[in-house]
């Protein structure tokens, strides 16, 4: 079955609907109760190249079950009204569709970076190792 509209078209029709941060804007909100940040790459990729700072990890395959509370996966990190999401991933192509997908969902709080981490990191931004993520999330910060 031949493909009708490609990753392109997809990436391109989120993009027209949804917020886009850039990294400078972003990293001014390091640290803002206000913000969430949410990398959705896949561990391998935080693994092998950081993350942000603050940012929590909702691999992109669980994210709408992680977000839906009526869901078996639900995270209640996802549950806070009064912060705003702001998801990246490695070149802001499936943060966007990501995004685009929890407004679809209802979210009227979510965005994205762009660029994604590839800019944030190229911008100097600060990135945080994998191991200090663990050690955050494991100390019950995110």
């Amino acid at each position: 079955m031949p493909i009708t509209k490609g990753y392109r078209a997809l990436v391109a029709e989120a993009m027209a609907e949804i917020t886009t941060y850039s990294v400078e804007q972003v990293r001014q909100r390091i640290g803002d109760p206000a913000v969430q940040l949410v990398d959705i790459r896949d561990v391998r990729e935080l693994e092998r190249e950081g993350t942000v700072p603050g940012a929590v990890n909702a691999p992109r395959g669980m994210l709408e079950f992680w977000v839906d509370p009526e869901s078996p996966y639900y995270r209640p990190v996802f549950g806070d009204e009064g912060k705003e999401y702001i998801l990246f991933c490695a070149a802001a192509w499936r943060s966007a569709l990501a995004t685009k997908a929890l407004q679809d969902m209802g979210m009227t709080n979510v965005a994205h970076i762009e660029g994604g981490f590839s800019n944030w990191r190229k911008q100097g931004a600060p990135v945080e190792s994998y191991e200090a993520h663990r050690a955050r999330r494991g100390s019950g910060k995110s």
